[in-house]
């Protein structure tokens, strides 16, 4: 377990703390809420946001000015979970308020890429184009609840196709090119699209990608599928004659002049569909509300964040990580925000993105724990370019380990607040993070979100403090989901996350609370994979690897370590007659690269001899993780569960050479530099 810091490792300048918009809140809150105003107690501030749920929530609403075509009756009229009433009666649409803030001639996106090159859009363009493609969509056959697809890269094409569908009330959602067809029409399939709006390809370390014969492998799996809008992104354009669905260009869909009109939808109606990475079976699709998101994101972006007029915005992700959803929301606190296509670090400008950053005099920096750490070992400075316009660097993905957080201060600034964050694609928020006005702890979490009910459970299911528990949230939140796709009873829904502590939400993450406050994250307490933030269900990859002829059955694991490192094997049974050579490990290497995610090829390919299941079949994928993890077996898994009782020994074995081999790297490290181990 990660041991607690004993002091602050920055503390909140209290002017700037003071100006700032939690800062403004809690004093209007104040003076509206009757609660006390001490900017230096955030913890009382918390309280009050969990313990008046509707006192906290309803503030949000008056304070943010939420524009409802008709009023709420109440905040929160059933607080079972699941199952919570939010603000029934009300009736507004995402779409107008993340509209209604920007300005006509000022910029509302700034698009770039990894060529360094870039270009604005305007407020006005942004609403002249949003409208167009409404007006599009609408001829297309899309109507209140049809569902719109991008199969897009994370340009402004993709926000203002998203804002267009949520304009009419259709429910929007995306994933990037990266993902081979399958694995997009395994998610796009199950809504039944009516309009795909797909790019003819992207960049990435200096390669277009034509993904045009992709799309329209793509367009074959979704049969429901009355037009395809085509996005001339990288200069392919036309799509294959054999095309099953009329297309139509982008230029076409996204340059007609046409009235703005956002259709008012109860505050439940949903907005969006985002897909979990479940370790089996098809993706599961997590549906959110207009209203829900509207809250979480203005309080997550506006009070945590402190985005507002002025503010710009680029953090780094692609259009299938839930960050890209919380980004796109930049808008409604009438900042601007940047979109970025390609690499992160491409090999001929690995300091691309603080290149952009000092340019466009970006004020919150984003980016994952990898990111930073690549950055430290590869001895890239990134203060080399002109960063004083940075006020705060977000993180999130996994957990950030101590050791980043001086490295941000002496190459980022001095005075930068490190912010990480943890949160989920399930209710496409955060859980914890910074704030302006709370301290900064080495290695973890400033502290729990407000509005966010946060505990660590202990295996009895109490709540503990200051050691290792599961993390809950024992009250609802607004962006908690609406339901599961194709879940019509809510069976889904509740085993995911209701089913070990009946009426309280479990995350999947091991925590710890810190009497002082902070939040420490020690890594998924389930088997998704998390490789920089982008996550993927083991399934996707298995489904790949087992098509193979060489291979009878295989397992992936993703492991976080205590330096902070992500290590992601994959284990595979060799087909009788088969040898694991280069050769077939580059084939798996390439399987997985165009079948599932370029950015889930593994660290390493392991033969093993068997791979241990459930005695019903299940494999074991949590177990083999803990034990790779270095748990003891005793805590792991009762061998009498399961098929073949002599691997889960096998597969402690492994675990310790991992770790062996690691403590040798170290060791080898600290005597060529003189550190201590």
């Amino acid at each position: 377990m990660t041991t607690p810091y004993a002091t602050p490792f920055r503390t909140p300048d209290p002017e700037a703390a003071a100006r700032s918009r939690i800062a403004d809140f809690t004093r209007w809150a104040a003076r509206h809420r009757g609660i006390e105003a001490d900017l230096s107690d955030y913890s009382a501030l918390h309280r009050w946001s969990v313990t008046d749920l509707e006192g906290f929530w309803g503030a949000v609403w008056e304070y943010f000015d939420i524009d409802a075509e008709t009023p709420y009756e109440r905040v929160l009229a059933e607080e079972t979970m699941p199952g919570a009433r939010w603000f029934p009666g009300a009736t507004l649409n995402y779409a107008h308020h993340a509209l209604r803030n920007l300005t006509d001639d000022a910029p509302a996106i700034i698009a770039l890429d990894e060529t360094g090159a870039g270009y604005e859009v305007t407020g006005g363009r942004l609403r002249a184009q949003v409208a167009s493609v409404a007006a599009t969509l609408r001829e297309l056959g899309v109507g209140q609840g049809d569902r719109v697809v991008g199969y897009l890269p994370n340009t402004p094409h993709a926000i203002v196709a998203f804002l267009a569908a949520a304009g009419l009330g259709a429910v929007w959602s995306v994933c990037g090119q990266d993902y081979a067809p399958r694995a997009a029409a395994d998610r796009f399939a199950q809504l039944e699209p009516t309009v795909l709006i797909a790019a003819d390809g992207y960049l990435f370390n200096g390669t277009t990608h034509d993904r045009r014969e992709a799309t329209l492998e793509l367009a074959r799996a979704l049969p429901t599928l009355k037009a395809t809008v085509l996005v001339d992104h990288v200069g392919l354009s036309r799509l294959p004659a054999t095309y099953p669905s009329p297309v139509v260009s982008w230029e076409e869909a996204a340059t007609r002049a046409e009235e703005l009109t956002c259709t008012p939808v109860p505050f439940d109606h949903p907005l969006w569909v985002v897909f979990s990475s479940g370790t089996t079976g098809l993706p599961k699709g997590i549906v959110h509300g207009h209203g829900g998101v509207l809250l979480e994101h203005l309080k997550t972006l506006a009070l945590h964040s402190d985005l507002g007029p002025g503010d710009r915005l680029l953090w780094y992700t692609t259009t299938h990580w839930m960050m890209w959803n919380l980004v796109v929301s930049t808008l409604l606190t009438g900042a601007m925000t940047c979109t970025y296509d390609g690499s992160p670090a491409p090999l001929t400008k690995p300091d691309i993105l603080w290149e952009l950053a000092a340019r466009h005099r970006v004020t919150l920096f984003g980016t994952s724990p990898q990111y930073l750490l690549g950055m430290a070992k590869f001895g890239i400075d990134p203060s080399v370019h002109d960063l004083s316009a940075i006020r705060a660097v977000g993180c999130t993905g996994s957990a950030l380990p101590a050791s980043a957080y001086p490295w941000v201060r002496d190459h980022v600034g001095h005075g930068v607040q490190l912010a990480s964050v943890s949160g989920g694609t399930d209710v496409v928020s955060g859980f914890a993070g910074g704030a302006p006005v709370v301290p900064v702890w080495a290695g973890e979490l400033s502290a729990p979100h407000l509005g966010v009910a946060l505990a660590a459970y202990d295996e009895e299911g109490h709540p503990v403090t200051d050691q290792v528990g599961e993390l809950v949230v024992t009250r609802p939140m607004p962006s908690m989901p609406l339901y599961f796709w194709n879940d019509p009873d809510g069976t889904r829904y509740r085993d995911a996350y209701f089913s070990t502590y009946p009426g309280v939400w479990r995350h999947g993450d091991w925590i710890t609370l810190t009497s002082h406050g902070s939040v420490i994250v020690h890594g998924r307490s389930d088997s998704t994979l998390n490789r920089n933030g982008v996550r993927l269900g083991s399934a996707d990859i298995h489904d790949v690897v087992e098509h193979l002829p060489e291979i009878t059955e295989a397992l992936i694991i993703g492991a976080e370590e205590p330096d902070g490192g992500y290590w992601m094997p994959l284990f595979v049974v060799l087909a009788t007659g088969a040898e694991l050579d280069d050769a077939l490990r580059d084939r798996i290497r390439e399987a997985i690269r165009t079948g599932a995610s370029p950015r889930h090829v593994p660290d390493e390919i392991i033969e093993v001899p068997a791979i241990p299941h459930t005695r019903t079949g299940k494999k074991l994928e949590v177990p083999v993780k803990r034990l790779l993890q270095g748990a003891p077996v005793e805590q792991v898994v009762n061998p009498a569960t399961v098929d073949n009782p002599d691997l889960i020994d096998h597969y402690a074995r492994l675990g310790v050479e991992r770790r062996a081999q690691r403590l040798g790297a170290h060791a080898g490290a600290a005597a060529v530099t003189g550190d201590r181990l």
